[in-house]
């Protein structure tokens, strides 16, 4: 006979081929986790976090382009918008893709005494009139600048 038989060769059993063979799947899977996931995890959780700091007042742009503001919060799911004189639309929260502008919030009022006086005991404080807001161009209310 000319052809010589062959015979199976056994592996090592080195667990140092295993490793060498499972390391560039780990590695794929971390280029994945910093680039893809987290990322992704982290702008999800803004979004979460800039709708459920919607106020009255609030300028919002929604996902299908209209600009509004924000007439009354319903609920935790559904949010009025004013979009033009006497017209509102009653949209889900979680179609407001921006928030354009955001209102201050109300001020709290001090507790007054029987006299009509702060806390301080400032009588002359509580008879004041505020002062009138500074007026802020619309341009400047869009951009977030004031």
């Amino acid at each position: 006979m000319l052809i010589s038989p062959a015979y199976a060769q056994t592996t090592g059993g080195d667990s140092s081929s295993m490793l060498v063979q499972i390391a560039p799947l780990a590695l794929i899977f971390v280029v994945f986790y910093f680039f893809l996931i987290r990322p992704q995890q982290q702008k999800a959780k803004q979004q979460r976090a800039m709708l459920d700091a919607i106020r009255r007042g609030d300028r919002v742009v929604t996902g299908g382009g209209v600009i509004g503001t924000v007439a009354k919060v319903v609920n935790n799911d559904e949010v009025l918008l004013d979009i033009a004189d006497n017209v509102r639309v009653r949209v889900v929260r979680s179609t407001i893709a921006q928030v354009l502008a955001k209102t201050e919030p109300v001020a709290t009022k001090e507790p007054k005494d029987k006299d009509g006086a702060d806390k301080d005991g400032d009588a002359a404080s509580a008879n004041t009139p505020a002062a009138p807001q500074e007026a802020v161009p619309m341009w400047r209310k869009l951009l977030g600048l004031r």
